[in-house]
């Protein structure tokens, strides 16, 4: 049997994750939290770039201005085109860093966090207004991780790591979110689910943590396909190229086996239909 993924980068990050397809640069940004690096891949060029962040990194997305928001140990900062850094919304919490990232249809980026040591309702999860006005939507989280929106902006996907679930909610009028419920549940041996990315048919793919594969659900939360991987720790996943045909799924180190793949940036070449993600208004 062929197998469907390849190697995009050969790179062995700690924790790689956060994969984005940055459209107007023509390539995909990602992160190794716990190494505090930003990368870039150039898929046509092969042109990579890393930036080294003064903290652990959770998440990169690009910003409408140029530059990136980022989510830090301590809290979402900026860096603008040239480089220059600012904070954008810092709340230092002993003990607790930055971990996934999304910027919803509105521009406004929603950041989570997670204790260290993975305490159970020690994480939250955060919406920052392009002008930096922090709004906290989740407390009693553990690992905040994937957060994705219908192509229609009407509902919101969402993953508490520990939960095994993926949790679906009601976008509201003013950006924030209602009505909280079960999407899909993920039975135990197939991993923990981590991050996520919603592709244009509303559909929804899921990288399995532990588990070796990411899993696409149809739009009802009907598993579809599972897309084994050479890695035992997927991370997260998101569309890139040009035409948004290639899944893109960042892996961490460790894990039974220790394959020789883990911390690298896989892809998965015309996997699907991705929805273009929006940049960070601020």
């Amino acid at each position: 049997m062929t197998r469907a993924w390849e190697v995009a980068v050969a790179a062995p990050a700690r924790l790689g994750e956060g994969p984005t397809w940055d459209a107007r640069a023509g390539r995909l940004i990602w992160v190794d939290i716990l190494s505090a690096r930003v990368h870039t891949f150039d898929p046509v060029t092969g042109r990579r770039t890393v930036l080294a962040t003064e903290q652990h990194v959770g998440a990169a997305k690009p910003r409408t201005g140029g530059g990136l928001v980022v989510n830090l140990r301590d809290g979402v900062g900026a860096y603008d085109a040239a480089g220059a850094f600012t904070w954008l919304h810092r709340e230092p919490v002993p003990g607790c860093r930055g971990n996934d990232a999304a910027v919803a249809p509105d521009g406004a980026l929603w950041a989570g966090t997670m204790a260290y040591d993975q305490a159970p309702g020690r994480g939250t999860l955060t919406r920052i207004a392009p002008d930096g006005r922090a709004t906290r939507v989740l407390s009693d989280v553990t690992v905040s991780n994937g957060t994705g929106w219908s192509p229609d902006g009407l509902r919101m996907y969402y993953i508490d790591t520990p939960t095994r679930r993926v949790d679906v909610f009601d976008v509201t009028d003013d950006g924030l979110v209602t009505g909280r419920r079960p999407f899909v549940r993920i039975e135990d041996p197939a991993g923990y689910p981590d991050g996520l990315t919603v592709d244009a048919d509303g559909g929804v793919w899921v990288a399995m943590f532990k588990g070796a594969q990411v899993r696409h659900y149809s739009a009802d939360g009907v598993l579809e396909r599972v897309l084994p991987m050479p890695a035992g720790r997927p991370t997260a996943c998101a569309f890139g190229g040009t035409a948004l045909t290639d899944l893109y799924v960042t892996t961490a180190r460790g894990g039974p086996g220790r394959s020789p793949l883990g911390g690298s940036l896989l892809v998965v070449p015309d996997a699907g239909r991705g929805l273009a993600q929006p940049e960070f208004a601020g």
